[in-house]
């Protein structure tokens, strides 16, 4: 898997979240459907969801930042060399 898609579901995930957590968004959308009612368990679900996806970001970038690093050890990206 590739350490870049982690970010970006992590960065994405983590803008919808505060979108919906901090804007009336997910609200008029909800009394459009007709599931009003559901407004007052938002933020059971709104904030994990926001923690999560940064804590998935930071997580991302961590792993991201070592394998760059591993990266640098002055093989330049050579998964192996032959010896003889």
């Amino acid at each position: 898997m590739k350490n870049t898609r982690f970010l970006r579901a992590g960065i994405i995930g983590a803008v919808i979240a505060a979108l919906c957590c901090f804007t009336p968004v997910l609200v008029f959308l909800l009394g459009v459907l007709g599931l009003s009612a559901l407004t007052g368990y938002l933020d059971y679900v709104l904030f994990p969801a926001l923690v999560f996806f940064i804590g998935l970001t930071f997580y991302a970038l961590s792993r991201k930042r070592s394998c760059d690093t591993e990266g640098d050890s002055g093989n330049n990206g050579d998964i192996s060399e032959d010896t003889q």
